[in-house]
């Protein structure tokens, strides 16, 4: 194959009798190259993005959630549960009880989700990094309950960090029918105080709805003592999830971080293979270019053809350097649009110069966030390799080489 490499290098490099020719190669390298590129580009882009949500919720989610395969709730005296507590696996472990409340204050009401966490919640999440205002993150002092609501929340019921009347919560008694002499006689009421914080995931899941409380508020609330509806977890460097997995059996179940937030994640991931999907047509679109240089070259390059053939080449060999032109093409483009891509992302990473808005803090973030994952380069070469390889084939097949019977062996 040697010298059909040397021949098919010789063609790419050389200048054509027809300029249409060198014209078309070029278009086709160029086209491969953006193709390429932009492939990388949204790829990576749509990786940053993914990764900053993921840490968004980092502050607020759990490195690994358990609840109950059956049932909303379990008691924290379960033989599992005090074992999981003393493993070697477990870093700290925060009991956890959530519900539906009612929460008003003055003339204002409005549903939110009550989470009652245990002390060493600080310890277990990251929700010191989220939180807002010059208060103390403490839930519960002595006979006083303190709460930290959600940013979004303070600002529809006009709460401000620190409220001077507590905030009240009503959540029905369970198995009660509401008694409409009396509808207050069917509901647990309590209040909650101004800790003088807010946090915000800059999510409106959590940020117009979660209030965080103690967790002997929610149990008292939810007449659910002794018990939990959910157990958060921080590994210790020895952990993993099958340890844990392994310790609980199938009667809990365990999700990671990008299973608690499974349709955020599952939404971008289908933007991702669907702008994949675009940029693969676009490729194809610039594959047709090799297509068309490769036809043009072989009709020039008769003459050759027919010397190769008197030389003794069969027509797979002759066939064999205007294929391998076609790879020096797509090789070529593909590195080229790799390189440009990874110097362009590298260099947004460290300067930001691509910003998301006009002015600092219109957004989360100042510039676009960008992640380079290598299985993703390799997904993308793997892709202008299949495409190139079609089209040199179809190329290189439907063109004929018109040799002569008689010279041929």
């Amino acid at each position: 194959m040697r010298y059909e490499m040397l021949i098919s290098r010789r063609y790419l490099f050389s200048k054509k009798s027809h300029n249409a020719i060198n014209i078309v190669s070029m278009i086709a390298v160029i086209g491969v190259s953006v193709a390429t590129m932009a492939m990388v580009i949204v790829m990576s882009v749509f990786n940053g993005f993914q990764g900053l949500v993921a840490d968004l919720f980092t502050g607020f989610d759990p490195e690994l959630r358990i609840t109950p395969s059956k049932g909303s709730s379990f008691s924290l005296d379960d033989d599992k549960i005090k074992q999981l507590a003393s493993s070697e696996h477990v870093a700290v472990l925060t009991p956890v009880v959530e519900g539906q409340a009612l929460a008003t204050i003055g003339e204002v009401q409005k549903v939110v989700m009550l989470k009652g966490v245990d002390e060493n919640f600080l310890q277990q999440s990251n929700i010191l990094d989220i939180l807002y205002g010059d208060g103390e993150p403490i839930l519960h002092l002595d006979v006083l309950e303190y709460c930290i609501p959600g940013i979004l929340l303070c600002n529809q019921m006009n709460l401000p960090l620190y409220f001077n009347e507590p905030l009240k919560i009503y959540a029905p008694k369970r198995g009660e029918r509401v008694n409409m002499a009396n509808p207050q006689s069917s509901f647990n009421q309590d209040e909650l105080h101004a800790s003088g914080l807010a946090f915000s995931v800059h999510q409106p899941k959590y940020d117009a709805e979660y209030i965080l409380c103690s967790i002997g508020f929610a149990q008292r609330l939810f007449e659910q003592e002794g018990q939990a509806t959910a157990l958060e977890i921080k590994l210790s460097p020895t952990g993993s999830r099958k340890a844990i997995s392994n310790i609980l059996g199938p009667d809990y179940q365990i999700q990671d971080r990008y299973e608690q937030q499974e349709d955020v994640f599952r939404i971008m991931q289908i933007e991702k293979l669907i702008s994949f999907a675009f940029l693969c047509f676009i490729l194809f679109v610039a594959c047709l270019n090799i297509i068309g240089s490769l036809s043009m070259l072989m009709i020039e390059k008769q003459d050759n053809i027919q010397t190769l053939s008197a030389l003794g080449s069969t027509n797979t060999q002759i066939r064999r350097i205007f294929i391998l032109e076609g790879m020096l093409i797509i090789l070529g483009g593909a590195i080229i649009g790799l390189i440009i891509a990874i110097i362009l992302c590298l260099a947004q990473q460290h300067f930001g110069f691509i910003r998301m808005g006009q002015s600092d803090g219109s957004f989360i973030i100042d510039a676009y966030p960008v992640v380079i994952q290598w299985t993703d380069i390799l997904y993308i070469l793997g892709t202008v390799l299949l495409l190139g390889i079609l089209s040199v084939y179809w190329a290189t097949r439907r063109t004929p080489l018109n040799v002569n019977k008689d010279t041929t062996q």
